[in-house]
């Protein structure tokens, strides 16, 4: 199976929408994924992930279903010395600075992680996560996924950069603080998770394309620095 994890397009988020930029970037994006197909297609409940999701929907002839846990997560920072950011924005001088690097057992004892459900809302998220994969096929055991049935199915999920980022720590086995510090989904971008089986019990989840954003270069767009903070040119 490969499963895309998708960025929405640029967003407009007074509106909870995407842009006039972010709608040629949709259609680029659907050109792209209607070439080679899929085989199902789920969106977060966001009107910026449902309005860049459309466009696929539509060139494939397909339906899509609202799976509520891919929404964006509410994760902010309130006070630090960088303003007022959300969890996955905290600098990685910060992230990276203490003796010892971040685990998949410390990561959320960060300071400014403190006092926030950062830990909770990702227990949640992995939760949610085993339950969809074993619809696709795959049960979570420890970090590797039983396979309940063969498949070659493409499954994209339209979600949220942040979402998407906490996703691939769960998938991947990865301290999450050092992915929300060391990865950026830019707007509309396709990351490739493909479940890896070497044998015929077991798959793992293995990146093999991350922030994909050849479909807005093939179109001649720009890539777009949403959530990037400093120094993107």
């Amino acid at each position: 199976m490969r499963l895309y994890i998708i960025r929405h397009a640029d967003p407009d988020y007074p509106n909870n929408t995407i842009t006039p930029e972010g709608h040629l970037e949709a259609q680029a994006l659907a050109k792209r994924l209607a070439s080679h197909g899929l085989d199902r297609i789920y969106a977060s409940p966001m009107g910026r992930a449902q309005d860049t999701m459309r466009y696929t929907a539509e060139a494939l002839g397909m339906t899509h279903e609202v799976e509520e846990w891919t929404q964006e997560l509410s994760l902010k920072l309130e006070e630090t010395p960088y303003g007022r950011l959300s969890h996955w924005d905290l600098p990685g001088e910060v992230i990276r600075s203490g003796e010892r690097m971040p685990t998949a057992e410390n990561w959320h004892e960060i300071s400014y992680y403190q006092g926030t459900p950062s830990r909770e809302t990702f227990e949640k998220l992995q939760a949610f996560s085993d339950e969809f994969l074993k619809r696709q096929g795959f049960e979570r055991v420890g970090g590797r996924y039983r396979i309940l049935k063969k498949t070659q199915d493409r499954v994209a999920v339209f979600c949220h950069g942040g979402f998407g980022l906490t996703w691939l720590a769960h998938l991947l086995e990865i301290p999450l603080s050092l992915v929300w510090a060391g990865f950026w989904m830019p707007p509309s971008s396709v990351t490739t998770i493909l479940f890896d089986e070497r044998s015929q019990e077991w798959a793992t989840p293995r990146c093999i394309g991350f922030g994909d954003v050849s479909h807005l270069y093939e179109a001649g767009l720009p890539v777009r620095p949403r959530g990037i903070i400093a120094n993107f040119d």
